[in-house]
């Protein structure tokens, strides 16, 4: 038996992360390459908040400095993805908040997808999903390999608005609307699928004295979130004003871990592509004669003081270990 505090191999969750980094994508990923619970198998870039290109850089980035115990695979992002202007960016121009990290040359030149599929084959039924970015890696590998969702465990998505209260648009967040056609594609697919969408994980919000409870700057894991979040807070008053921040990423990773402090609902949900004001909205079936087959689980709120303090104790190991 594994002693107290620790987690031998077949105790851990089997884990590919993929992400668009950016900020709270970045915090996540740090919490998550530490933490004892998981084992993180892979992690893979996709364009997002940053062109593809910057995704996989940031990516690469990111893991050498952290440099866990662990080196996952990395997938890099193709560049054929969609990417909405924006009028601004919440992370900079570098996606992370100016942290300048060293540059590391990509190693190797597998794409998202094929990382993926070759996990997922090497760990049938074993690995969870998590997705903090657009939809756009998962969507190309279930249309390249649609046996594949023979093979899949668990999906956990971080997107998508319970009540069409959007970011990106009046009526999407950002993922989704990032690439519709995906989301759609992917909500659609008869898999299992836990969706956090962006009223829940807002519910959580860090003010200014998270600042002072984050890990100083002796680590790798502290310098990082040293250098970040200021910008975060800063972006977040000067484009939202707000005083506070939100770290929907980082929700998500604790819905992974700590499935408990959410509250779920099944419901029936597809995706809006066409519309010229709606695109990537996050359509539910509410009629009182439902017509539409339930296919998703929806996390509609959760235990916020639990979920902070989950963060903050995942920031702390992580620094600890670096």
């Amino acid at each position: 038996m594994a002693a107290p505090g620790r987690y031998d191999s077949a105790m851990r969750r089997k884990l590919i992360i993929d992400v668009d980094p950016g900020i709270d994508d970045a915090i996540a990923l740090a919490a998550a390459l530490f933490d004892p619970r998981l084992e993180v198998l892979a992690v893979t870039a996709t364009g997002g908040n940053v062109p593809a290109g910057q995704a996989s850089a940031n990516l690469q980035a990111l893991v050498t400095y952290l440099d866990p115990p662990r080196i996952p695979r990395i997938g890099i992002a193709s560049e054929d993805g969609f990417l909405p202007e924006r009028a601004f960016s919440m992370h900079g121009p570098d996606g992370l908040g100016g942290v300048d990290l060293p540059a590391v040359p990509l190693h190797g030149s597998h794409a998202a997808e094929k990382v993926i599929w070759e996990t997922i084959r090497a760990h049938p039924h074993e690995v969870t999903i998590l997705c903090l970015g657009p939809l756009t890696n998962l969507s190309r590998l279930l249309r390249r390999d649609p046996a594949i969702l023979e093979l899949l465990g668990d999906v956990l998505i971080c997107g998508g608005t319970l009540h069409a209260n959007g970011g990106a648009t009046p009526a999407a967040d950002f993922n989704f609307y990032c690439d519709p056609l995906a989301a759609r594609h992917v909500i659609s697919e008869p898999c299992r699928k836990t969706l956090l969408p962006l009223e829940t994980s807002s519910q959580v919000v860090f003010g200014f004295d998270m600042l002072d409870q984050i890990p100083d700057a002796f680590s790798r894991a502290g310098r990082v979130l040293q250098r970040m979040l200021p910008h975060a807070f800063r972006a977040h008053r000067q484009f939202l004003g707000s005083e506070g921040i939100h770290l929907h990423d980082v929700v998500a990773l604790v819905a992974v871990t700590n499935p408990e402090l959410f509250r779920r609902q099944t419901v029936a949900a597809d995706v809006e592509t066409g519309g010229e004001l709606t695109a990537g909205m996050l359509v539910i079936d509410r009629r009182q004669v439902r017509e539409w087959k339930p296919n998703l689980d929806m996390l509609i709120s959760c235990d916020v003081a639990a979920v902070k303090d989950c963060i903050l104790r995942g920031l702390m190991t992580a620094a600890d270990a670096t």
